[in-house]
């Protein structure tokens, strides 16, 4: 074996942690923007999808707190071959799973529960999966799908993957909450009654806490787990999430105490907030983009000049003034400046509305062609007011001939809709999932992720042999070279225009403890309590 990841880190999860449900707080509160679309994380790429399903489920691998190294989870310890192709994980004895009214595990978590969600992913013929037909988006648009030729167990606790060519992201890919590990047993029963999707709306997983009921558009209610294999992270009775599209309706909440914490503050109620005594706002740079993208499969955006003219004509200083209001830096690049990898000598066409009307008049493009703008309904680090952005970007490119058309629709819709390719132009973002630039690269624009993250449906075969390649070597000198190579080409050939990288404020009572901002734009409630 070349490397073995040893289990050094599981006295910093707690293990066997010595704090008990009797000495946690009663329950937290936590302002949520948005409804999940539901809870088979696996099916999902939002962040409000995400941090639904944060609470109940465990990976194999796991991100520390606030942080991006990878600490063992429900593995204890991993082994890689010498050639980088097969991954050995050693599953961690005792874990429970939780239960509802009407499923009581009869056994531990094991091998059994590894191969059922890992194969439901990459076998179509998988039983569960063809009476459940769902995608994984996740999955597929890192290639996950092709390059996992088997995954095997050795006996109830060894789980072994075998990979068809080497991934130098794979133990970051799978401490990722799509990856997140479900119960055999569990859906072997649902099989059964025919119940399959009730993965998906009364889930069953190892996590801190158990689900108990959605309402949607108004609330989540978790109940803390008292068989968790880690008690230190189980520090409140009840996790709450009272949901709320409305910023100031949730920063009202927030002050009253009605939640201890909330999520996206509008850049205008920050110097309010922080003034607070009862508050602290939290900071961080942010690891995220928001950006336009472009369908090039939609006439006339399948033309470069057109795409190109667009760009040029968006006016990104006036943006981040009234959008980000102080919150934001201006971004040129498909990834943020603070991801390895990131070539600083890309710069954005000057801004120049008359050349770009010339362009769209050359490339055939007739004054008053109609588009569709899709606008997102919610807020988001990397865009928190998409409304107004859209709006000033009709303006925009109102003056250089278009006939702009403003489309929004609820948050599960829209993304699935996206997804689909319906729109012309969309509003959109990423936060950063793994700290690899793979996650950028080829989560979001490569020709795998159509259909997925890639809502530009754009697919350029020598772009995608520079990501593929760049994830089949360790090296990271070499990985980055690849890596440049395929930014400069994205930069060119303009499936995106990205706007900014906005900073991340995260507004929590004093009364908290133990909650860290993610740089994955996570919110995270394992280890947090609430003082009286």
């Amino acid at each position: 074996m070349r490397h073995t990841q040893l289990c050094s880190a599981m006295l910093a999860l707690g293990l066997l942690g010595q704090v008990g449900l009797s000495q946690a707080a009663n329950s937290l509160v936590y302002c949520s923007e948005g409804s999940p679309a539901g809870f088979d994380i696996a099916q999902y790429t939002s962040g409000t999808d995400n941090d639904a399903s944060q609470p109940i489920y465990n990976r194999l691998t796991e991100f520390e707190k606030g942080g991006t190294s990878v600490i063992p989870a429900l593995a204890t310890k991993w082994d890689i071959s010498e050639d980088g192709l097969t991954y050995t994980f050693h599953l961690r004895e005792g874990v429970k799973f939780h239960s509802n009214e009407a499923f009581k595990p009869t056994r531990d978590f094991n091998a059994d529960d590894v191969l059922f969600t890992f194969n439901r992913m990459l076998d179509s013929n998988q039983p569960f999966r063809k009476a459940y037909p769902t995608e994984f988006p996740y999955f597929v648009s890192m290639s996950l799908d092709k390059n996992i030729a088997k995954v095997e167990k050795t006996d109830d606790h060894t789980v072994v993957f075998t990979l068809n060519a080497v991934d130098a992201a794979f133990v970051q890919n799978i401490a990722m909450n799509f990856a997140s590990i479900q119960s055999a047993e569990y859906a072997e029963q649902l099989l059964k009654s025919g119940n399959m999707r009730d993965i998906n709306q009364k889930p069953i997983g190892t996590g801190p806490f158990a689900f108990q009921r959605y309402q949607k558009d108004s609330q989540i209610r978790y109940k803390a787990n008292p068989q968790y294999w880690d008690m230190s992270q189980v520090k409140v009775d009840q996790l709450i999430f009272a949901i709320n599209t409305d910023a100031s309706v949730r920063m009202q909440k927030l002050k009253k105490n009605e939640c201890q914490v909330t999520a996206y503050p509008r850049p205008a109620d920050l110097a309010g907030l922080k003034a607070d005594p009862k508050l602290k706002v939290m900071e961080q740079a942010g690891y995220n983009l928001g950006y336009i993208t472009y369908n090039v499969r939609h006439k006339p955006f399948d033309q470069l000049e057109v795409r190109q003219a667009m760009d040029m004509a968006v006016n990104k200083d006036a943006i981040l003034k009234a959008v980000y209001q102080g919150a934001g830096q201006k971004a040129v690049n498909a990834m943020p400046p603070t991801q390895w990898s990131y070539d600083e000598s890309i710069k954005d066409a000057p801004f120049d509305p008359e050349k770009a009307k010339q362009m769209l008049q050359a490339a055939g493009v007739k004054e008053g062609t109609e588009i569709t703008l899709w606008a997102m309904p919610v807020q988001r680090p990397y865009n928190p007011n998409a409304k107004l952005m859209a709006e000033m970007l009709q303006a925009d490119w109102g003056k250089i001939g278009l006939k702009v058309k403003i489309v929004s629709y609820e948050w599960g819709e829209y993304l699935d809709r996206t997804k689909r390719g319906e729109h012309d132009v969309s509003l959109i973002g990423w936060t950063g999932d793994n700290g690899d630039p793979d996650n950028w690269l080829g989560t979001l624009y490569s020709c795998d992720a159509i259909g997925s993250n890639n809502y530009s449906m754009w697919c350029n075969q020598d772009y995608d042999k520079l990501v593929q390649q760049a994830k089949r070597v360790t090296d990271r000198e070499e990985r980055s070279v690849l890596y440049r190579q395929a930014q400069q080409l994205l930069k060119q050939q303009v499936p995106i225009t990205p706007i900014a990288h906005s900073t991340v404020n995260q507004p929590v009572s004093v009364k908290v403890d133990g909650f860290k901002v993610s740089p994955f734009g996570r919110n995270d409630f394992g280890g947090v309590s609430v003082r009286d």
